[in-house]
């Protein structure tokens, strides 16, 4: 998952983003609500981390801004404890759920996951692509009746792969979605942890499903 987390207290935004990483999510973080704002409505986040006090515009202006423009993704705020208006108002306002600080940010991941799943519909948690299934929920990934055990990067590259079958992905996607960071046409990160996929998901079976398109990328599954 892709998640943006708007939170004044660099902080406070850097627990979080480190708490949710660990747990296989790309995380942007930013301090300011004019910046939050520009980030939620022009990036494809599957869910959105919202402080309400900002700098800027603050966090019930831009879930407001967001409604009114169409924008459905979850929001998660985070209130001061006591502010009971602000948390009925945002709620009101299209808010998927709210946290109160302090928190742990284990309850905020469970949140998350839950919050994104009810927006994507009920079987959304469950990827295939013809006998790979995976299980966004419990984290695991089986091709026929062989679980395979993915590292959590592993994972999160799998993770997007499946999302897109049959569309050729680049590395320069890959890695900014799976890695968050600018791609360096001098690396081969991306080569290394396909070639690591490839001998848990395909060396055992006579189907490859993960395919190397020259000189643009990877696909899995059959052509769109």
């Amino acid at each position: 998952m892709r998640i943006l987390v708007v939170e004044d207290q660099p902080k406070i935004a850097s627990f979080i983003a480190k708490g949710l990483s660990a747990e296989g999510m790309v995380v942007d973080t930013c301090h300011d609500g004019d910046a939050g704002f520009a980030l939620a409505s022009t990036e494809p986040y599957d869910a959105i981390v919202l402080d309400i006090m900002l700098p800027g515009r603050d966090g019930l202006s831009i879930l407001r801004g967001l409604r009114s423009k169409g924008i459905p993704v979850p929001v998660i705020l985070l209130t001061a404890r006591g502010e009971l208006d602000e948390r009925v108002e945002g709620l009101n306002l299209g808010a998927d759920d709210y946290l109160t600080k302090p928190f742990y940010v284990e309850e905020l991941t469970a949140r998350l996951r839950t919050v994104v799943r009810r927006s994507r519909g009920d079987s959304a948690h469950i990827l295939r692509v013809e006998d790979l299934q995976m299980d966004l929920i419990r984290h695991t990934v089986h091709r026929g009746s062989e679980e395979i055990p993915l590292s959590m990067r592993e994972f999160s590259l799998l993770e997007y792969l499946m999302r897109s079958p049959g569309r050729v992905l680049s590395r320069i996607q890959i890695t900014e979605h799976v890695w968050n960071y600018g791609f360096d046409p001098d690396t081969n990160l991306v080569d290394v942890y396909v070639q690591r996929l490839r001998k848990k998901i395909d060396r055992s079976h006579d189907t490859k499903l993960i395919e190397t398109v020259r000189g643009v990328g990877y696909r899995i599954g059959s052509r769109a």
